[in-house]
């Protein structure tokens, strides 16, 4: 799912279920940082190091 335009208010509710029960959040620096609270405690977060106008990481 997509982090949208940022604004973690903005999240639907479908989003925010997705987030509460996924295992593993993959994110990068141009998501919202508060869209980790969501996340369960049991749940992996692995940062991918994405920077605006720099290569992604595949």
């Amino acid at each position: 799912m997509g982090a949208g335009p940022g604004d973690p208010d903005l999240i639907t509710v479908k989003g925010s279920k997705i987030l509460k029960t996924a295992d593993v959040i993959v994110y990068d620096r141009l998501a919202n940082p508060e869209l980790l609270s969501i996340t369960s405690d049991e749940s992996e977060h692995i940062y991918v190091g994405k920077r605006p106008g720099k290569p992604s990481v595949s």
